[in-house]
């Protein structure tokens, strides 16, 4: 009867020897996914950043040029009105 217990009991602790090297490896590996998942949003991150500071470049560009054009607009509006007043 003290064999089959002792048997029973060195069972039991290779079979939670056992377990908890795979919990330590699913463990492992939940870690290298988070880093791997938050590597990727960072990269991410930073690319739509750069390309957002491209659009407002680009509309200050746009919004400049457009304000140049308005202002020699106004500018031959003025001298033609002042030609056709003298």
């Amino acid at each position: 009867m003290k064999k089959v217990l002792i048997t029973f009991a060195a069972l039991a602790m290779i079979a939670s020897v056992t377990s908890c090297r795979e919990t330590e490896q699913k463990t492992e590996e939940a870690v290298e996914a988070a880093v791997e998942a938050t590597t990727d949003a960072v990269e991410e991150a930073g690319e739509a950043t750069e390309e957002a500071a491209d659009a407002v470049e680009e509309g200050a560009e746009e919004a400049t040029d457009a304000a140049e054009g308005a202002m020699e607009d106004a500018a031959e509006a003025v001298e033609g009105h002042d030609a056709d007043a003298h």
